[in-house]
């Protein structure tokens, strides 16, 4: 994991640097030891991991939601820190060849917001990244909480601190090389599409952009990602807090796995939603919220979903069937005395507050029975 969050910041390094393919110069200040032979823009991109020693058989993706930073979640990291918020799952994170979380704030600066307009601690991002998320997904609602100055600042951040993202872009050169973000790890091509429904104010300026849900922009994305040994698209998308999925989502679903998407995972309405397949795609509708303030019952539940691909030599790529992980978010002094998302496998005896083990246990017995997977068989 240390080794491909190196080569992540190395390999985003240059994309912030390149304003055109003929500027070599810029990229190789990026390089400790520059070769000889300057390649061109082709031979960079996708970002490339091959050099890494390829596992034996697998390459494991482990995805999150909603990672939220609601006023009372930033107030609680300034007193306690951030220590707490992934640490009974931090070894899903870390262990993931690539790990992936959707950011629904703007890192907006000082002073912090919670709803309904956004700006989180520029070290909150930092501490995801620590522990082990490589990429950030950030086209949502929430991202021009702070209009465009706010994204342009989320953008200069993430990049400083040398953090993948997809979703947005400064301009159109990054556009190019983000959406859709390519990425090589351990032998396995894989691409990236992130967009959202709308924003909640703007968009006031061409750039920097956020990836809107329409066809004709989202077209071209999925046909750059073609060239891919896995498709992954993360749309932002449906109606907040409903548990299953509305026609308009099956809609898009469907029109998204007809044009190359292997597996398409959403956000957006803050709980756990239906799974289905259409063909041999996976679609999970919403894994919920990974980490926020919200009080209903139903949002505190959530999923983390676990993607392997079984690499075979002279065979394609092979997707297994995705594992699921319900988790509960805690809030200050339930279990620890910040925030906390655990596995509801986590036993009572740790919880400070037995009435949220029995409230997370009662909503977990009546999702699990609500969501599965129509019409396939194929139960959780």
């Amino acid at each position: 994991m240390a080794s491909v969050k190196r080569l992540l910041t190395i390999s985003l390094c240059c994309v912030v640097a390149f304003t055109a393919a003929a500027q070599h110069s810029q990229y190789w200040f990026c390089v400790p030891h520059p070769p000889k032979n300057l390649p061109d823009m082709e031979a960079l991109w996708p970002m490339r991991f091959d050099y890494l020693k390829p596992k034996p058989d697998t390459v494991s993706l482990f995805i999150v939601g909603d990672i939220m930073s609601h006023r009372a979640v930033s107030k609680s990291a300034e007193e306690y820190g951030y220590a707490s918020f992934f640490k009974h799952i931090a070894d899903r994170v870390a262990d993931a060849d690539l790990a992936i979380g959707n950011m629904e704030f703007p890192l907006a600066g000082k002073p912090y917001t919670g709803y309904p307009a956004f700006s989180g601690p520029d070290e909150y991002a930092q501490y995801l990244s620590d522990i082990g998320f490589d990429v950030f997904l950030t086209a949502n609602n929430h991202i021009l909480d702070k209009g465009t100055e706010g994204l342009r600042r989320t953008i200069d951040v993430l990049e400083h601190k040398g953090l993948i993202y997809t979703g947005v872009a400064r301009n159109e050169q990054a556009d190019t090389l983000l959406n859709p973000l390519m990425l090589h790890v351990r032998g396995l091509t894989i691409a990236i599409v992130n967009f959202t429904y709308g924003t909640n104010t703007g968009p006031w300026d061409k750039w920097p952009k956020v990836n809107y849900m329409r066809k004709a922009e989202i077209l071209p994305m999925l046909e750059r990602a073609r060239k891919a040994d896995l498709v992954l698209v993360f749309p932002h998308w449906g109606i907040e807090y409903q548990l299953h999925h509305d026609k308009d989502q099956e809609a898009m679903a469907r029109w998204l796995v007809e044009n190359g998407a292997d597996v398409v995972v959403g956000a957006h309405p803050h709980v756990i939603q239906d799974v289905q397949y259409i063909g041999d795609a996976p679609v999970v509708y919403s894994l919920g919220n990974a980490l926020s303030n919200q009080n209903d019952l139903n949002s505190r539940l959530e999923l983390a979903l676990t993607l392997r691909v079984v690499l075979e030599e002279e065979k394609a790529p092979r997707l297994l069937e995705p594992s699921f992980e319900y988790l509960w978010c805690t809030k200050p002094g339930m279990l620890e005395d910040s925030y906390s998302a655990v596995p509801v496998t986590l036993p009572d005896s740790l919880w400070r507050d037995k009435a949220d083990y029995k409230n997370m246990q009662s909503t977990y017995r009546k999702i699990y029975e609500e969501n599965h997977y129509p019409g396939s068989g194929r139960p959780h």
